[in-house]
């Protein structure tokens, strides 16, 4: 993982545990004028680590992220390419995002409106497009197998890891690199979200403007980052004699056809991923002992993803935690899917959950449990990751902790 608040999946992992926030002022452009001027940003991230000086200019930050999470996940799988005498035809990459290289088409376009068409970058369209991702990460590691981006707003990266996994089932490929990746902190995607009215205005809070599930919310707040898979049939991995994580269990995905932001006030496309995802998995809702909810902190989105999980869950959704970690990474986008389900696996490894932080407010609509009062321990054997897009994209995975 690269997050607002680490740089790695051990230094991000421990920040959640800790109910660290990483919300504060924008520091990637002047904010004056702007009605939200706060995001979780990454800090400290130094793309030279993962690509050369050329690539630290030419790539859009969108990729920069991206590598690197695919080069963590890699060398926690092991892998410097295809395993030694197998197929590279078999090794896919599916890497979504939400909106590419968004800080590339805006710097482009300024620089078109202000020096003309000969001034615009060669570089331009393949740094922008949002399969860009997929591409580089394959041609770096030399993986020939299913290649693309998932393009579905928020639930992207969930979309990628999902697809992956089916591509393995179906014998398409025996490993894939999934996750996904974003960096739209940008003047256009600030003042486009604030224009809709959907980004918290806590201007002179940031630390605790990110507070899903509360009745003071106002709005998410976005992030920035990536996360990433190695996704690998469960015999092909135990022949390798590598370290199985967990398991990608289920996967289920769904349309509410209602409205192009806001969810429908029954959340049945929601209800329909989740269940989908729990039967793929062949599992019932009692097995599943932690969700980590979309949780934008929005209105909407809160009030009505209580109400689907309480539907699929019954009075059992009383006994589970519902977390969000958008109150410490913010909302990372076509990313958050990937990052939640990391997240997701690193609590049925660990039985820790992390804290839903910045509750100030009950919400009677919002009445489970939240984990707002620090980090939960407590043995989970399947948890479940929420990704819902604008547009009515749902997309819901089930993480099982792997036994022997």
């Amino acid at each position: 993982m690269v997050t607002p608040v680490g740089l790695d999946l051990a230094s991000s992992w421990d920040a959640l545990l800790a109910g660290t926030s990483g919300g504060g002022p924008i520091t990637r452009f002047d904010t004056e004028g702007f009605a939200t001027r706060i995001a979780c940003e990454v800090k400290g991230f130094d793309p030279g680590r993962y690509v050369t000086r050329k690539e630290v200019r030419r790539y859009d930050t969108y990729l920069h992220f991206g590598i690197a999470a695919a080069s963590e996940a890699m060398d926690s799988a092991e892998l410097s390419g295809p395993p030694p005498g197998s197929d590279p035809g078999a090794f896919g990459v599916i890497i979504g995002s939400g909106v590419g290289g968004i800080a590339t088409l805006e710097a482009n376009c300024l620089t078109l409106f202000r020096k003309g068409p000969g001034r615009v970058s060669p570089f331009f369209v393949p740094m922008f497009i949002p399969d860009m991702a997929s591409g580089l990460v394959s041609i770096r590691y030399g993986l020939q197998g299913p290649n693309y981006a998932t393009v579905s707003a928020c639930a992207s990266s969930a979309h990628a890891i999902g697809d992956a996994a089916r591509h393995i089932q179906r014998g398409d490929a025996d490993l894939m690199l999934a996750g996904g990746t974003e960096a739209a902190v940008t003047p256009i995607t600030i003042a486009g979200f604030a224009a809709m009215k959907a980004m918290s205005r806590r201007n002179d809070d940031p630390a605790r403007a990110s507070r899903p599930f509360d009745a003071t919310r106002d709005g998410f707040v976005i992030g920035e980052g990536a996360g990433c898979f190695v996704l690998e049939e469960m015999e092909h991995a135990r022949a390798r004699g590598v370290e199985i994580l967990g398991e990608v269990a289920g996967y289920g995905a769904s349309g509410d056809a209602y409205h192009i932001t806001a969810p429908p006030p029954e959340a049945e496309g929601a209800r329909s991923a989740m269940r989908a995802a729990i039967e793929d998995a062949q599992l019932t809702p009692d097995d599943v002992g932690y969700v980590n909810a979309h949780g934008t902190s929005t209105p909407l989105n809160d009030k009505s993803e209580t109400l689907a999980i309480k539907e699929v869950f019954g009075a059992r959704a009383y006994d589970i935690v519902v977390g969000s970690t958008k109150s410490m990474t913010g909302h990372l986008l076509g990313a958050a899917g990937a990052v939640e389900a990391v997240i997701c696996t690193m609590v049925c490894r660990t039985g820790r959950i992390p804290p839903t932080i910045n509750f100030s407010t009950k919400d009677d609509d919002c009445d489970l449990d939240y984990a707002h009062g620090g980090m939960i321990e407590r043995p989970v054997s399947a948890a479940l990751s929420n990704s819902f897009g604008f547009g009515g994209h749902n997309a819901c995975l089930v993480i099982r902790k792997y036994e022997e």
